[in-house]
């Protein structure tokens, strides 16, 4: 009888997923100037005469935490309803049905809970859920308030219910200081879309790089969606790549070792034989001198932008990622802009000669990798099979490593 049952618990349970499953298209409504849509209904399954006697402790107790949460359900949902009976249209709480049964004669059970309004689903589903939910449901409002209901251009309200959707998460975090101050910069941002200025000078108090960092991605969803531009218009620093040069006679002035933005890589008039990238930097580091060679530390995704330097195209490329799913997808988005890249010690011989090296890998890399060629990709599924394992490249003894490498410079 007490597993047909639905508990109180249970259905709280239930309501709590629904919030957390609904609330971005809640607040994303919210964001549109609309109320959110939203309604549960859960059948109780109240006992049988048959199972009420045979545990008459558990029926009445069960019935008794239903009233309880009946009256709880709608006083948050403001419903009123007569004692026992349904709630009333647009209304929220539980229907009660009346039962006759001969040995204890007419009882009220609890058949049915509706609640309809998100605030009255996620007031049910408990405190954490109600307190995330009206957070988001006053910062969505807040939102609009501020730079949709404030504007004048098309299609902003439709724009800033999408950024409110795929912020959601964030806009329950944030500290109100925070909130505040994501509001102060994308309004500056809004006001000033093409200021050319560096993140130092914005006139914004508690503003600096850093900040604009950890919070960039709901700055630009918001920013962008109400100027409708592709840029924050901010003057952005260029990242730097590693690169050394093994051959003399390739040193740009006789430099060695060098990180610089991709744009003054590109203007080098050099022109290598082979250019190895690695993901790992102590492996460029270890390079020896080596004729008509060129190392760049492709970590992480650096590796797409190698594609805008022409003596990297140019010149025939070596990569050796570590053998896990992040290495793989780097490789792949290496060859979109360098079709003919080849790996290194990417492969199954690899894999089972330092197996005892591989560890587990934590997660495996989102993305597409269909530039991977049969060898690669049978690769990176033995990975798989053999339990989501990883092998580092640093992992790998430095005496073989360097062989490969050695003979890969000169085409073999």
């Amino acid at each position: 009888m007490a597993a047909s049952m639905v508990s109180v618990a249970e259905a709280r349970a239930r309501a709590a997923r629904t919030v957390e499953r609904s609330q971005r298209d809640w607040a994303a409504a919210i964001a549109l100037g609309e109320q959110p849509d939203a309604t549960v209904e859960l059948v109780l399954r109240p006992p049988t005469e048959r199972q009420a006697l045979a545990n008459l402790s558990d029926a009445i107790g069960w019935a008794g935490q239903w009233r309880e949460a009946d009256a709880a359900a709608r006083g948050v949902a403001g419903g009123t309803a007569a004692p026992g009976g349904a709630p009333v249209r647009g209304g929220s709480g539980v229907t009660w049905t009346e039962r006759r049964w001969p040995s204890v004669g007419a009882q009220l059970v609890p058949e049915r809970l509706v609640l309809h309004g998100a605030e009255a689903i996620a007031g049910f589903a408990g405190a954490s859920s109600r307190r995330d939910w009206r957070r988001l449901a006053a910062r969505a409002g807040t939102v609009r308030e501020r730079f949709a209901v404030a504007s004048a251009r098309d299609g902003i309200a439709d724009a800033l219910s999408g950024a409110v959707r795929a912020e959601w998460r964030a806009l329950i975090e944030y500290a109100d200081a925070e909130f505040a101050t994501l509001l102060d910069v994308v309004e500056w941002l809004v006001e000033h879309p093409s200021s050319g200025r560096r993140v130092r000078e914005l006139p914004i108090r508690g503003i600096d790089t850093k900040w604009l960092e950890r919070h960039r991605r709901a700055v630009e969803s918001l920013a962008l969606a109400v100027t409708g531009g592709t840029t924050l218009g901010l003057a952005e620093s260029q990242s730097t790549v590693r690169v050394r040069f093994l051959d003399v006679a390739l040193r740009p002035g006789g430099i060695e070792d060098l990180a610089a933005p991709i744009v003054h890589l590109a203007r080098l008039e050099i022109a290598p034989r082979v250019v190895f990238v690695f993901e790992n930097l102590e492996t460029v580091l270890a390079m020896p001198p080596m004729t008509g060679a060129v190392v760049v530390h492709g970590s992480g995704y650096a590796a797409p932008r190698l594609g805008d330097v022409p003596w990297i195209r140019r010149s025939r490329v070596v990569y050796w990622g570590d053998l896990d799913s992040d290495g793989f997808r780097v490789l792949h988005t290496l060859r979109v802009v360098v079709p003919d890249a080849t790996s290194v010690l990417m492969d199954e011989a690899t894999l089972d000669a330092f197996a005892d090296l591989a560890v587990v890998e934590k997660r495996s890399a989102p993305g597409a990798v269909d530039l991977l060629t049969e060898p690669e990709r049978r690769t990176r599924e033995r990975l798989r099979a053999d339990g989501g394992v990883r092998l580092e490249q640093e992992r790998i003894p430095w005496a073989h490593a360097l062989g490969v490498l050695e003979a890969a410079a000169i085409g073999r």
